[in-house]
């Protein structure tokens, strides 16, 4: 189009994404909102109007936080740290969210870990206009499917069509791009696309990047196989890791607790690739919207027995089953019956759930003190999985667990991890396979294209297959994250020191019994506490980095009276 005649009789001056929201804005109002794609946060003020409108992306690729001040005034800004730099923003922790923290290993949209302060959701707006008392609800312009859809004459073929056009819509860049690239099916799938397209440029070869940690899944010799397929000017590199030092930079980076530790090895491939390129494709969201994760083979199996045993004798049953059954967490997986016997005696959503969950009530309030179990009683985590399920279809329950894990799991852990360590290096980062008319296509599709033969993602590595060897396409699923129960063993004295030191017990959130006895259970080999600790090192860090007053910012808010 003309940068200086637009549709509408709008003259644009720049070929900015920027001039054209503002234009959009003037055409649609929030109708705007549905007309974008891709990733954003932003804020617009119509002075004529006055009125200011927030918006966030459909799946939470970017993020945008706000606070109502004491005075009326709301103060808004990309990073947590930004609204702390507000002396009169009061500064209390949230016990729920501390509850929710343990729970999931994150803090769910749309809270944060202050009180005070709110994540606009995924997909959401707030407009607030000038003389409202007090803060609208926040409105959701955008849903992912809630219903299965008939299946497409040939869904692979058309899959490997909406891909291209996908990934050839992230390649438009005027500085260095590249892509991650792991031994896996989705980078491998972005990667394939991407490195077509550039041949047919005049790009040169694709730059790809891979890290590989020792006691990890190291990917590197599979990475350079695809590499080597695709003629990619390939940078990989072995990575060390300290997650004692790592667990205190979480707060800096995300600016709260964030429990992922998966976060630090991708810190390093996001600063591997940052000393080459600009911008960076992932891989992000395969998984949730193919059926990738090995947590659905077992849902799709878990509702299969439910559905041949009546509820109350799964309760009774089951329930009985599991309370005898020992707690044997060392043991070989075959003997690990009791988390599977407790969640087949629940209901779906709960059950889902408990597979989710990376500390369960009891061993949540077995560390919390009086007051955090007083503070939180009543809340259960649970109950944002089960609301979320109950939006689709009652009878799939595949498309059940994967809308959850794209309203919760992906906005919460996995793009909030990919993003922030991106800029923490200056990075930034675009999932093709996030494309909101992908996401929507490829989540209505029937359940028996995507997961098949207990295998998830069916349907995409059928249409990869032309382009992927089979090894690589059918080969088990490994995650890019350490183990790291083994350095905790080794560093038990120091892991002891900080959960029992000042900034846990001054909190006034944890129990230094409990604590001590997780420590120690630890290191001396009778359990794996290894989630749990990690959980519970970034928080000290949290506490100690900010003083549980605030957090380093590189953003200054921005305010407006409400």
């Amino acid at each position: 189009m003309d940068p200086q005649v637009g549709a509408g009789h709008h003259r644009f001056r720049t070929r900015s994404d920027t001039e054209s929201i503002l234009h959009g804005w003037l055409q649609w109002g929030t109708g705007v909102l549905e007309r974008l794609s891709g990733m954003f946060a932003f804020a617009l003020w119509d002075r004529g109007r006055g009125e200011l409108l927030l918006a966030r992306d459909r799946l939470g690729e970017k993020p945008l936080h706000y606070a109502l001040l004491p005075d009326g005034t709301l103060a808004f800004g990309s990073e947590i740290g930004a609204l702390l730099a507000l002396p009169e923003l009061p500064r209390r922790i949230d016990p729920v969210a501390v509850d929710d923290y343990l729970a999931f290993g994150y803090v769910p949209d749309p809270h944060t870990i202050w009180q005070g302060i709110r994540r606009l959701p995924a997909a959401h707006a707030l407009l607030l206009r000038r003389g409202t008392a007090g803060l609208p609800a926040p409105r959701r312009y955008w849903q992912a499917p809630t219903r299965t859809a008939a299946a497409p004459a040939d869904a692979p073929r058309e899959l490997a069509a909406r891909l291209d056009a996908a990934v050839r819509a992230q390649l438009m860049a005027d500085v260095p791009l590249g892509a991650f690239l792991s031994g896996g099916v989705d980078s491998s799938a972005v990667v394939a696309f991407a490195a077509r397209a550039n041949a047919e440029g005049v790009g040169g070869p694709l730059a790809t990047f891979t890290i590989g940690f020792a006691g990890a899944a190291d990917e590197r010799a599979q990475a350079a196989e695809t590499a080597a397929r695709f003629g990619t000017a390939h940078h990989a590199e072995a990575g060390t890791a300290d997650y004692l030092t790592a667990a205190r930079d979480q707060a800096r980076i995300f600016g709260e607790p964030f429990g992922d530790h998966s976060a630090v090895p991708t810190l390093a491939v996001c600063a591997l690739a940052r000393r080459h390129v600009t911008v960076a494709l992932s891989g992000d969201g395969g998984d949730e919207v193919f059926a990738g994760y090995r947590r659905y083979r077992f849902h799709a199996m878990a509702e299969a027995v439910r559905s041949y045993i009546p509820a109350g004798a799964r309760s009774r049953v089951l329930g009985s089953l599991a309370r005898i059954y020992p707690k044997l967490d060392r043991a070989p997986r075959w003997l690990r019956a009791k988390h599977t016997l407790t969640e087949l005696s629940l209901d779906a959503a709960l059950g889902y759930y408990r597979t989710l969950c990376k500390l369960h009530e009891d061993c949540r309030h077995g560390l919390f003190s009086v007051a955090q179990r007083g503070a939180v009683a009543g809340h259960d985590p649970a109950a944002r999985i089960a609301a979320l399920m109950a939006e689709c279809d009652p009878e799939d329950g595949l498309l059940q667990a994967q809308y959850a894990d794209l309203h919760s799991y992906l906005p919460g852990d996995i793009l909030v991890k990919t993003d922030r360590t991106a800029m923490a290096v200056s990075l930034e980062v675009r999932p093709p396979l996030l494309d909101p008319a992908l996401v929507g296509w490829g989540m209505a599709l029937p359940a028996r294209l995507k997961l098949r033969r207990n295998t998830g993602k069916h349907v995409l590595r059928e249409a990869l297959a032309p382009l992927l060897p089979p090894a690589l396409l059918w080969g088990a699923k490994r995650g890019f994250a350490a183990t790291i129960g083994g350095q905790f063993r080794v560093q038990a004295a120091e892991v002891r020191a900080r959960l029992l030191g000042a900034p846990m017990l001054d909190s006034g959130l944890f129990d230094p019994t409990g604590l001590a006895r997780l420590a120690d259970e630890h290191a001396s080999g009778q359990f794996d506490h290894a989630q749990a600790l990690w959980q519970l090192l970034v928080f000290e860090g949290f506490l100690a980095g900010t003083g549980g007053a605030a957090i380093a910012a590189a953003t200054t808010p921005n305010l407006v009276r409400a």
